[in-house]
């Protein structure tokens, strides 16, 4: 198996994801932000992202697809998903949460395994799953539109 090389340390760092969405973020409209290249993305292992004001976990897995759902753990209230456990129940892919292992789906964000745990109080037991594309090597996150200055959407 190659290893490819380290990035240079004399590369620039890629714009954030909160920095570009935030041009693009337009009341009653979704939001989509280019996180960051597929490349950077290590199989099996999440990153967290801030695309406008909405925290997201980042999944590439080792069949080289792309997930991303809410960083928040419906079961601690801490921002740690994209710390968690890439798995699969069956051909459906799963992240693990890194606090008390509840398992989600990826694909629909449901608890699969609640360990004997409840939700914190305000939360529902299903993650939100964010659209993701891979376009010219760039992943691209969709978040939900942003509520106007009134609250709606």
């Amino acid at each position: 198996m190659t290893v490819p090389a380290p990035a240079p340390v004399s590369e620039a760092p890629a714009p954030t994801a909160s920095a570009l969405a935030t041009a693009s973020a337009l009341p009653g409209e979704p939001t989509r932000a280019a996180v960051c290249t597929y490349g950077r993305l290590t199989p099996d292992l999440g990153v967290a992202a801030l695309v406008v004001d909405t925290q997201v976990a980042v999944f590439r897995l080792a069949d080289g697809t792309v997930h991303a759902v809410q960083n928040l753990c419906p079961f601690s209230g801490a921002s740690v998903m994209s710390r968690g456990i890439t798995g699969s129940r069956g051909d459906e892919p799963t992240i693990a949460s890194p606090i008390y292992k509840q398992v989600f789906s990826l694909l629909s964000g449901q608890c699969l395994v609640t360990m004997d745990k409840q939700p914190v109080a305000g939360l529902s037991t299903t993650l939100e799953v964010f659209h993701v594309e891979v376009t010219d090597g760039m992943v691209y996150v969709t978040v939900p539109s942003l509520p106007d200055e009134n609250g709606s959407i």
